[in-house]
């Protein structure tokens, strides 16, 4: 059953913003609306330790906005919470009270480890790292949790958000070289002073929060990608420094015309950028990988899933949810297509690269999602999907090689250049020969009478394969022998499967 549409709001430091959610059964999250609004409540903060009568009208206004969002997405409830800014504030617990008899809203101002906690459910769960820290840059704050096996181990909250840093070190325009090497020192004494490490080696670094995003959407706009989200990008620290180099030597009417940057982070992307670069260099991490999500996910997360899925979980409960968006796919015939794919691997790639079996897996259950676009293109259609599609639990990587599965099975020769940036020239070979597989598990599927038993037996003569398959009659596609000739070196012979005969090779699902 799917969960009721929910709205998180997040007064936040720099920006205030707003998702509407619902959950599926298997867990995967579904965005029905969000918008977003700049607040500034950091710079009320930095000049008298009070939110102003200013702050609290944009502040009211927002809320007026969300909640008009939240009505018109269908929203059964609303969550509002306050982060850094409000917190830190002297007049912070009245001003909330103000906001919450003007919106009847039930604001609550969560304290900087809870805000880290939430950050983390929501940004790990849809991402396959086991182990690490998870970095989220605010306006205000800086909230720093290590995590193994995917649960929480020690958390920081510390006063080094993006606008708080920029005001208090980044006078000049652009900075003088000296303001960013304080900047950098006073970020690098307050980690050393909480006692935050060096990575280890089975580590990765998971950064949220609008800062990062936005300097991931920035570096993604400067490379030739195939994904176009940035939920899983990973941003490497040579990569990042380039990207600081940029940023920081312009002055801010420049900066501002930087691509990718949001118009509205142009005077705190600099102190947020720096924070960034010092943090890794702090880790020892060479890269951090990117989640499009967050605290306000986190919230969802929570409240309806409790602890975090297994990535596998994930994977799955993410592949059937985008599928089942689609009129054209049938769950069934999905899974029958998966099991011969999979058993095809089994007897023809057993040694080869799990990475690209799973792909193979996953391929076969998307596939289908193209007939709902054209039925004739289908399978460029579902390459589309896959990679456009919210998918959680997957790397770039294995999203590629699963679009790059589904383009070659339909086309045969269609070469690897979309995906280039992540499946490299070694990939070649064995991506072709499961291509070939996904053809004709596809091909298979659809003589296949329902209720059929998913098996494949293998028999080797000196030049050809011959295997036998579930299907009724004699057949055999001749594309699809010259295409197998072409990446195995053999010949195949196909046999239709016979129920009485013994099994000799192979595998039964």
């Amino acid at each position: 059953m799917t969960a009721q549409p929910l709205a998180v709001i997040d007064i936040g430091s720099n920006s205030g913003r707003i998702i509407v959610v619902r959950l599926t059964t298997g867990g995967h999250l579904e965005i029905l609306s969000d918008a977003r609004t700049s607040l500034r409540l950091m710079r009320d903060i930095e000049a008298d330790g009070r939110l102003s009568a200013a702050a609290e009208q944009r502040t009211l206004e927002a809320l007026q906005d969300f909640m008009a969002v939240a009505g018109g997405a269908g929203a059964r409830r609303t969550v509002a919470l306050a982060t850094s800014a409000v917190r830190e504030a002297e007049n912070g617990a009245a001003f909330v009270q103000r906001l919450r008899h003007s919106t009847g809203l039930d604001i609550r101002i969560i304290s900087g480890d809870e805000e880290a906690r939430l950050a983390f459910i929501g940004a790990v769960n849809g991402l396959p790292v086991e182990h690490g820290v998870l970095v989220d840059v605010g306006g205000g704050s800086l909230e720093v949790l290590r995590f193994r096996s995917r649960r929480p181990v020690t958390t920081w909250s510390l006063p080094l958000g993006a606008l708080r840093l920029s005001d208090m070190f980044l006078r000049s325009d652009p900075p003088r070289q000296s303001e960013v090497a304080a900047l950098q020192e006073h970020v690098t004494r307050a980690l050393h002073a909480a006692g935050i490490a060096h990575i280890g080696s089975d580590e990765y670094v998971v950064g949220t929060g609008g800062t990062i995003r936005n300097l991931a959407k920035m570096h993604r706009s400067t490379i030739e990608y195939p994904i176009p989200r940035l939920h899983g990008y990973m941003l490497g620290r040579k990569g990042l420094r380039e990207l600081v180099g940029r940023i920081a030597t312009r002055r801010l009417s420049r900066r501002a015309m930087l691509p990718g940057l949001s118009s509205d982070r142009a005077d705190s992307i600099a102190g947020g950028a720096l924070v960034v670069q010092t943090v890794l260099d702090v880790l020892g991490a060479p890269e951090l990988v990117v989640s499009g999500q967050g605290l306000r996910e986190g919230v969802i997360y929570e409240q309806f899933a409790g602890a975090l899925q297994s990535t596998a979980a994930v994977r799955r409960a993410s592949i059937n949810a985008i599928a089942a968006r689609f009129t054209s796919w049938d769950a069934e015939r999905a899974r029958r297509r998966a099991r011969m794919a999979r058993a095809l691997w089994e007897v023809m790639l057993p040694d080869a690269d799990p990475e690209v079996c799973e792909a193979l897996e996953h391929a076969a259950t998307m596939l289908d999602v193209g007939r709902s676009v054209d039925y004739y293109r289908r399978w460029d259609h579902a390459a589309e999907i896959v990679v456009s599609a919210d998918l959680h639990g997957f790397t770039h990587r294995s999203i590629a090689l699963i679009a790059a599965l589904i383009v070659r099975a339909g086309k045969g020769r269609a070469g690897l250049d979309p995906y280039s940036a992540l499946c490299s020239a070694s990939d070649r070979r064995v991506l072709n020969r499961a291509a070939v597989l996904l053809a004709l598990a596809d091909e298979v599927e659809r003589r296949m009478p329902r209720g059929t038993p998913v098996a494949v037996e293998r028999e080797d003569a000196r030049k050809n394969v011959v295997l036998t398959l579930p299907v009724p009659h004699e057949w055999m596609p001749a594309d699809l022998q010259s295409r197998f000739a072409r990446v195995f070196g053999r010949e195949l012979s196909l046999e239709p499967h016979n129920g009485d005969r013994q099994v000799r090779a192979g595998v039964g699902v």
